[in-house]
């Protein structure tokens, strides 16, 4: 005989999942994550931005304070789930390029260390949550969420659903 907490554990779990507030956590997670970034960046910009390298074009300077606006102003909008599938274009983009720029500047390191964790983790982590993100959306815990429910009308219906969360 199985014991009902574990029956109620195990079995309830598999047909329940917490969708929303799997998205928020994931959003507030990888917003504060990525806005330390940027403010790290942005305390050591005059340290930063000496040995910062020219990106598509810009001054090392430039590119900098780009890339540290677009993780403060975007994480902010993750964050708070607001307008967040366009929110996550962005930091997309910034971190495709960084992945380049590092894979591009390895020239001496051994096939395996390719495969590694070394080379580039993080902008590759930070690129599959990302497109996590622009596909899944920010779920029912955010101000897109709120929006569309005061745009679409606020009918009964959907107030009811927003009671439920």
């Amino acid at each position: 005989m199985v014991p009902a907490f574990f029956k109620k554990l195990l079995l309830y779990s598999v047909g329940h999942t917490y969708g929303n507030l799997s998205r928020l956590f994931l959003r507030l997670f990888t917003g504060v994550m990525f806005m330390q970034f940027g403010i790290r960046q942005w305390i050591y910009f005059d340290y930063i931005a000496s040995d910062m390298i020219e990106v598509m074009g810009m001054p090392g300077d430039v590119s900098l304070g780009l890339m540290i606006a677009i993780e403060i102003v975007c994480s902010t909008l993750i964050i708070l789930g607001l307008c967040s599938r366009l929110a996550v274009v962005p930091p997309l983009i910034t971190m495709i390029v960084a992945e380049n720029v590092i894979l591009t500047s390895i020239v001496s390191v051994p096939p395996a260390m390719l495969f590694s964790t070394q080379p580039g983790y993080v902008p590759i982590l930070f690129i599959g949550i990302f497109v996590y993100m622009l596909l899944a959306g920010p779920g029912k815990v955010s101000l897109d969420y709120l929006i569309a429910i005061r745009l679409l009308g606020a009918d009964k219906q959907a107030e009811d659903e927003l009671e439920k969360v």
